[in-house]
């Protein structure tokens, strides 16, 4: 089998994986992530685990198929509850919905920790997790927009600091990518800039209140890009 090629969207989850660091890749599904990493002399060593045993028996013919079987631990598992206490240093969390990430981390406190770098790829809700990661002192150090054919998803690194932080709303939906210059995280702030006024015009149209202060959050976001509505 020749080198793992990965598209887009996971290879923007890989290039925020430190170098030299041990990988947990939740919800590995082929361990594609985990396989490019090796091949490629970014890490040495990672765990791949799942919640159920299809995924993880389709990771180990992965892992045989690229000669890395000695180097990666597979473990069934929901979420991070069966993987080891300080046994990552990076975790992958990618393809699940910013809710379930969150609630993934919540179940495993060690994640707070300084030496340990939370990648998420939220296919929803991506403010939730944002939110989650700011008042549980993580940092948000970097996002990154890929695109898999007319999908956009955004790749969130965080490190915890300790200092728990409450950010503005406009920020838990836009988050670092309001400090990107490329065309990806533009197109990225546009989409979640018209899901939010298709959103605020329906209940306005409805005659119903604006209690989760769309309109504010619209306004707070086209300031931050430097438009006027």
């Amino acid at each position: 089998m020749g080198k793992i090629k990965l598209d887009s969207r996971l290879l923007s989850v890989a290039s925020l994986v430190r170098k030299g660091s041990t990988v947990a890749d939740v919800g590995t599904d082929h361990a594609y992530v985990v396989a490019y990493l090796m091949e490629n002399g970014i890490i040495e060593k990672a765990i791949a685990s799942d919640i159920n045993k299809g995924p993880l028996e389709n990771a180990r013919q992965t892992l045989i198929d690229c000669g890395i079987t000695d180097k990666v631990t597979l473990i069934l598992s929901d979420g991070l509850q069966n993987i080891p206490e300080n046994s990552a240093d990076d975790i992958v969390i990618a393809g699940m919905g910013g809710i379930l990430i969150s609630e993934i981390l919540e179940k495993a406190p060690w994640v707070k920790n300084e030496k340990v770098q939370i990648i998420a790829q939220p296919m929803t809700h991506a403010e939730t997790l944002r939110k989650w990661l700011c008042e549980n002192g993580f940092e948000i150090r970097r996002e990154v927009a890929s695109t898999d054919g007319k999908r956009l998803y955004v790749a969130i690194s965080a490190e915890y600091t300790g200092n728990k932080a409450e950010k503005s709303k406009a920020y838990y939906y836009v988050g670092e990518l309001i400090k990107n210059s490329d065309e990806l995280s533009m197109k990225y702030i546009d989409k979640t800039l018209n899901s939010l006024n298709k959103k605020y015009c329906a209940q306005k149209n409805a005659g119903v209140s604006d209690e989760d202060g769309l309109e504010k959050i619209i306004f707070e976001i086209n300031t931050l890009i430097g438009r006027t509505q």
